[in-house]
């Protein structure tokens, strides 16, 4: 039934140890000359009952939930809540006194945020991301212009085929298949 891949040497004892899926595959490749297709070091099985150790990765594990940390961001929600608050409870007063408020409460929660690990890993990201862009080779004026030429070009051709294709159905479906003449 499994002809020589293999699979038919597996026991039903064989099936019902601890056998990770890539020892299965490695056993019913159909070609197996080909490179890769057999290991060369092949699978161990552990036998019944018995616990396979999985390595860790190497990099380290980082923790930064602690409550300092959780607490810090808290007190940034809690500060960008009550400046909306606060613009709309001022809502009797002058327009640059409410929007003065609304500014100096989201500004005391970026500087609460900023201190927080969150705040910092953020920095970090926005760092190397304006790294990277300046890494960009941006194309010149000349080449934008040709680029979006070639992209309306792609369109209009697109569309007129499109539209081609929709006259033909329609011919062939109302005019010559349903008999559904104008």
């Amino acid at each position: 039934m499994f002809g020589k891949s293999g699979l038919a040497k597996l026991s039903i004892q064989g099936l019902f140890k601890c056998r990770d899926v890539a020892q299965l595959a490695e056993r019913r490749s159909p070609k197996p000359k080909v490179g890769g297709s057999r290991p060369s070091v092949p699978a161990t099985d552990s036998g019944v009952g018995h616990r396979k150790q999985k390595r860790m990765s190497n990099h380290p594990v980082e923790t930064v939930n602690d409550s300092g940390d959780k607490l810090k961001v808290g007190l940034a929600v809690f500060a960008v809540v009550a400046a909306i608050v606060g613009f709309y409870l001022l809502s009797g007063k002058p327009t640059y006194v409410r929007a003065g408020a609304l500014v100096l409460g989201l500004l005391v929660a970026v500087a609460v945020f900023w201190t927080s690990t969150h705040g910092k890993d953020f920095i970090n990201f926005a760092r190397e991301a304006i790294r990277e862009t300046k890494k960009v080779v941006w194309p010149t004026r000349k080449e934008a212009g040709q680029i979006t030429l070639i992209v309306f070009a792609f369109v209009l051709v697109m569309a007129i085929f499109l539209w081609g294709a929709d006259k033909m159905l329609q011919f062939l479906l109302y005019d010559l298949i349903l008999g559904w003449k104008k």
